[in-house]
């Protein structure tokens, strides 16, 4: 008898990437894609989960965490908003930032 196997269904991560200063961006492997290598491989971790990562880039290089003025971030939350990113509030998936207030809009517009 053959062995049931559950697949999980796909669930659409997107890495978000961010640098302070835009010191160093330059170079041809810098700080954005170190950032993108690690969460990258993160997913790929949780692949028997059916995590998928998206090839969309959201880099923010140069730009402060102290607020929600960065492109790449926006256009994060207009994609999930829009539903072309998976987002799972409830258990907490996506970490974007560490500031609260990024994380407080994150939750708005996922919920």
């Amino acid at each position: 008898m053959a062995r049931s196997e559950t697949v999980a269904s796909a669930v659409r991560c997107a890495i978000y990437t961010r640098k302070s200063t835009d010191e160093g961006l330059e170079q041809e492997f810098n700080s954005l894609d170190a950032q993108r290598e690690s969460g990258e491989a993160f997913i790929a971790g949780q692949r028997h989960e059916g995590w998928e990562c998206l090839p969309d880039r959201y880099d923010d290089g140069g730009y402060t965490g102290g607020n929600m003025d960065r492109p790449a971030f926006k256009r994060l939350l207009k994609d999930i908003e829009a539903g072309n990113v998976d987002y799972d509030g409830g258990q907490g998936t996506v970490s974007v930032t560490f500031h609260p207030a990024g994380i407080k809009s994150l939750e708005e517009v996922c919920v």
